[in-house]
């Protein structure tokens, strides 16, 4: 193993790309949840913060009254820098028991539910639920299908936002080509209207229901 604590956590991130079935992926996330947020930090992993940002300019509603579904939370990330804003209602759903215990450590979550995205579907009470949708880290190619972004959609309220981030490297190009594909056909179909689009060292997509469905924007 190499001395250099990057590369090193680098190689464990990597290694959950190798774990191809649901059963392997949830076995390393329930592996690595004690060593997450020590790992994500020496890489100065800023998707969590910046997720946050972009939700705030299309915000106007109470914050501290807001629901907010907090996808693939793992151990809370998300839920800290949102919480830092002023939101304080949290649920979170992720397919890992030992990142959800790490999550509800953090006494951020009113709720926390297991759901393996991609295999089982969101309960049925959550739909048009939440005022704020948010998945950071999970679009990505190895982790969930693009099909989740039709959950997302389902659980939040008329008019309510839904934040998402992707990686923009080579490795994963061809699922963010699929995601924007999926996406824009959402938008055609009437389910909400894209509202902002951050490129960087991610992509941050920030999508709002649509007032004249029962789903989203």
């Amino acid at each position: 193993m190499s001395a250099d604590p990057f590369e090193n956590v680098k190689a464990t991130i990597l290694s959950a790309h190798e774990s191809t079935t649901p059963g392997e992926k949830v076995n390393f996330y329930n592996s690595w949840a004690k060593d997450y947020d020590q790992h994500v930090a020496v890489l100065d992993y800023r998707a969590p913060t910046l997720a946050a940002d972009s939700v705030l300019p299309h915000f106007s509603g109470s914050r501290k009254s807001a629901a907010v579904l907090d996808v693939a939370c793992g151990t809370g990330l998300v839920a800290k820098q949102m919480k830092k804003r002023g939101f304080e209602l949290f649920v979170g759903v992720d397919g890992s028991d030992a990142m959800l215990n790490e999550a509800k450590e953090s006494g951020l979550y009113q709720d926390l539910k297991q759901c393996l995205l991609g295999e089982e579907p969101f309960p049925a009470l959550w739909a048009g639920s939440f005022d704020v949708v948010m998945i950071v880290g999970a679009l990505s190619v190895g982790q969930v299908p693009v099909a989740v972004v039709r959950d997302l959609c389902e659980a939040a309220k008329p008019g309510g936002l839904i934040c998402m981030t992707t990686r923009s490297n080579s490795d994963n190009l061809r699922y963010k080509t699929a995601l924007e594909r999926e996406l824009q056909q959402m938008e055609k179909e009437g389910l909400w209207s894209c509202v902002e689009i951050t490129e960087g060292s991610g992509c941050q997509s920030t999508h709002q229901a649509s007032a004249m469905t029962s789903t989203l924007i």
